[in-house]
């Protein structure tokens, strides 16, 4: 599953990062669910080929460290090294690049850079792909009690 899981962010780094060069309809695709999961501000973004790519800086960082952190995961001895952390502390200690940045942006202490925001971005994905690596193997759906039915309170009709 993490080989699957790592397959699947490389994937959608890659046609984030092409999707200037790709054709318009999956090019239009890409830029329409980025527009679902980011601001896409151009000041914040970074370009290829003098077009802007789907996503901003940041979260360009944090899908490029998911990928990068489910490919570390597949390494057994990297896994073993992160996994005696908790959950917790993998995620506050990814996520404090990203909360300083975006604390010195709102401050107005730093107008920012994307190279930096992309930087910071990549430990809080690393940090998400770790967590998600180690609780993914926890879930067992097959042993999960099944739901009774539930009654409708509506007055039962033919039709």
């Amino acid at each position: 599953m993490p080989a699957l899981l790592a397959l699947t962010a490389i994937i959608w780094v890659a046609l984030l990062i092409l999707a200037p060069a790709l054709p318009v309809p999956i090019a239009g695709m890409l830029y329409a669910l980025g527009s679902r999961i980011c601001h896409q501000r151009p000041e914040r973004s970074f370009h290829l080929f003098a077009v802007q790519l789907p996503v901003c800086a940041r979260c360009a960082g944090i899908y490029g460290g998911a990928a990068v952190g489910l490919l570390l995961t597949l390494s057994a001895s990297i896994r073993e090294r992160l996994f005696p952390f908790s959950p917790r502390m993998l995620l506050v200690a990814g996520g404090l690049p990203t909360m300083l940045t975006l604390i010195l942006e709102w401050s107005g202490a730093w107008a920012g850079a994307n190279n930096v925001r992309a930087a910071a971005g990549v430990t809080l994905g690393a940090a998400v792909a770790f967590v998600v690596t180690r609780a993914v193997p926890t879930l067992h759906y097959g042993g999960c009690v099944l739901r009774r039915p539930i009654a409708s309170n509506r007055p039962f009709t033919l039709i």
